[in-house]
């Protein structure tokens, strides 16, 4: 993604385009599964609006572009004694937002399927869709604070260890120049990619 981006200045408008729209819908999602299952905290600070400027963060949009699949948004706060079912509403909050960045992945595949394009314009989309796709993979990780910790019981001993040496363990090249987290996705994410896309 990185050499198409500084190869392309179309690829690159159109991939940081998806890039801020691919954060924004993913903290927007967690911000409205909040909101509908009663806790109004997002919604007093202004989070439950599919405008990308409110969810994100620099550092975390930076991250997604040098790296194709690692980076984060703004983080979506909610109270959970607000919620009427705090351990189940908690993981549905959770799960929201990689399921609207998988939902994202296929209405861009539907889109290369159902309309005729260039070949330049196909790979930019081919890269919209894999970057939706890992980055819903990535975030289920169950290492905090990536929401697929959210999934795990309170107790949970991962949930005791220091999640920044995690995340960079996940994160740093290690082995043959790949990380952890890409040895982890990349055999998932292949199958769906390969699925979704002609």
């Amino acid at each position: 993604m990185l050499n198409l981006l500084f190869t392309n200045p179309y690829a690159f408008v159109v991939i940081l385009g998806g890039i801020i729209l691919a954060i924004g819908i993913h903290e927007a999602a967690h911000a409205f599964m909040a909101d509908y299952l009663g806790d109004p905290t997002p919604r007093t600070l202004g989070r439950t609006t599919l405008n990308p400027l409110a969810h994100l963060d620099p550092y975390g949009t930076l991250a997604i572009i040098f790296t194709g699949f690692f980076g984060w948004g703004k983080p979506t706060p909610f109270d959970p004694y607000n919620l009427r079912n705090p351990r189940r509403d908690t993981a549905l909050i959770a799960l929201a937002g990689p399921a609207s960045n998988i939902v994202l992945a296929v209405l861009l595949s539907l889109i290369t399927k159902l309309t005729s394009m260039p070949s330049q314009v196909l790979v930019v989309f081919y890269g919209l869709v894999s970057l939706n796709v890992n980055l819903a993979l990535f975030n289920l990780i169950p290492v905090p604070p990536l929401d697929g910790s959210k999934l795990l019981p309170t107790s949970h001993p991962l949930l005791k260890t220091n999640s920044l040496m995690l995340i960079l363990l996940l994160i740093l090249p290690i082995f043959g120049g790949y990380s952890v987290a890409y040895l982890i996705i990349s055999p998932i994410s292949r199958l769906i990619i390969n699925f979704l896309l002609p």
